[in-house]
């Protein structure tokens, strides 16, 4: 053991320099003020589109289900966790991993843990964190207590633990059906395309078509909530994937900022898990108390969004905004089974929204999310600090990165973020 201990002390120090800049930018939280929340929920009156390009359908119910009864109020935990806050030395000991790495001081004390999944990398005083090259929010900025870091019980329960020692997406094994979710559609348009009068429910069709395809070829049952142009609420689409006793639900977006144009990135959101805030509200009560029939998979919806993610940014050119926890998503908080969202660009970008009009592109798309569902091994691309620094110097994005979303409860003296709602 002592000599494991050793041998993991000795490639800490090795990814030490690698690390440093994945945590240079964790000081840059304040270059995503101001961002406009993902509007899911809209109604957007319907324009004339051009023909959708055809793509292989698969089964959809005809017609849609009734909406389902109401969900039983939200209940508070029974039990919540003894101990508040951690020392991150105690718990890597405890779980067998070697002493966090010290990866920084400026602007505040930042460390690392090697694990044999990846790299975690945090730094305190911010919810800004990094995982095996992806960007993630935890639920409470880490302390400094009597000079040593500490993290928060849930954090480590939530998102450390299920990261670090989880191993893949095996339990969608157990049941190889999936709903996929292209959002929006009929005279839910969603966010219109800055090239022109395209909008966000033809892409996301499309997207869902091509995905659905590609995962029939490879054993998955596969229904979408919509075939075509029409309107669909939410409560339907949730409805849908308990009719079919889906084992995964993935929906479909396409982002927007405007009439900001400089926005891009994709982010993938999950619930919030009870007791946290969620890093995005868009003005809607975010009440931590509040327990959802989704918050059963919590960890199985941030493996699952993590994997989804990191495959999405090797086609994106890795503009990376992170994995999100929201809990105002309806279409979310009552499904039983894994679920998550998909932001998978910007509409209102005029680069980015050239790319997401390409149909090849796409498929490039569907592709990367069929690989990540069915197992296959990611290519690791540059950390996300070196590829927004090279981003930025071939003038494709702003200097400093996308924005943050808005971050509930900060602590003071940490650097504040806000979301535009719209």
């Amino acid at each position: 053991m002592l000599q494991s201990r050793k041998g993991l002390a000795a490639r800490s120090a090795a990814a030490l320099g690698l690390l440093v800049l994945v945590l240079a930018g964790c000081a840059t939280d304040a270059r995503r003020k101001g961002e406009r929340a993902p509007d899911w929920e809209s109604q957007v009156t319907a324009t004339n589109l051009p023909p959708v390009p055809a793509a292989p359908v698969v089964e959809t119910p005809t017609p849609p289900p009734p909406p389902p009864p109401p969900l039983p109020p939200p209940v508070v935990p029974a039990n919540e966790l003894a101990e508040t806050w951690v020392s991150l030395h105690d718990w890597c000991g405890s779980a067998g991993l070697a002493a966090p790495c010290p990866a920084g001081l400026v602007p505040t004390p930042a460390y690392a843990l090697i694990t044999s999944n990846g790299i975690f990398a945090l730094r305190t005083g911010t919810q800004f964190a990094h995982w095996d090259g992806v960007e993630f929010w935890l639920g409470f900025a880490p302390q400094m207590i009597d000079g040593e870091p500490y993290v928060h019980a849930l954090d480590l329960k939530k998102t450390l633990e299920p990261l670090v020692f989880g191993s893949s997406l095996g339990f969608l094994r157990a049941n190889p059906t999936i709903v996929i979710d292209p959002g929006h559609g009929g005279t839910d348009g969603g966010a219109r395309s800055i090239l022109g009068d395209r909008h966000e429910r033809e892409f996301t069709l499309d997207w869902a078509q091509r995905l659905a395809g590609l995962l029939a070829t490879n054993g998955w049952q596969v229904f979408l909530t919509r075939s075509n142009d029409t309107y669909l609420s939410l409560s339907n689409r949730v409805a849908l994937a308990e009719q079919h006793n889906a084992g995964l639900f993935l929906s479909l977006h396409f982002n927007s900022a405007g009439p900001k144009e400089r926005e891009t990135g994709l982010e993938t959101y999950c619930l919030t898990p009870a007791g946290m805030e969620s890093s995005v509200t868009r003005g809607y009560e975010d009440d931590p108390a509040l327990v959802f029939p989704n918050n059963a998979f919590d960890e199985q919806n941030l493996l699952l969004a993590a994997c989804v993610h990191r495959a999405l940014l090797q086609v994106n050119g890795r503009h990376d905004r992170g994995v999100r926890r929201a809990r105002f998503l309806g279409v979310l908080r009552g499904q039983n089974r894994p679920a998550i969202l998909v932001e998978g660009g910007y509409l209102s970008n005029s680069v980015e929204a050239r790319r997401i009009a390409d149909p090849a592109y796409r498929q490039r798309m569907a592709e990367a999310v069929a690989d990540a569902l069915n197992g296959k091994p990611e290519t690791r691309g540059p950390k996300p600090e070196v590829a927004r620094s090279e981003a930025a110097a071939n003038g494709k994005m702003p200097e400093g990165g996308s924005q943050k979303p808005e971050v509930n409860g900060q602590k003071p003296g940490l650097t504040p973020a806000s979301v535009q709602q719209r």
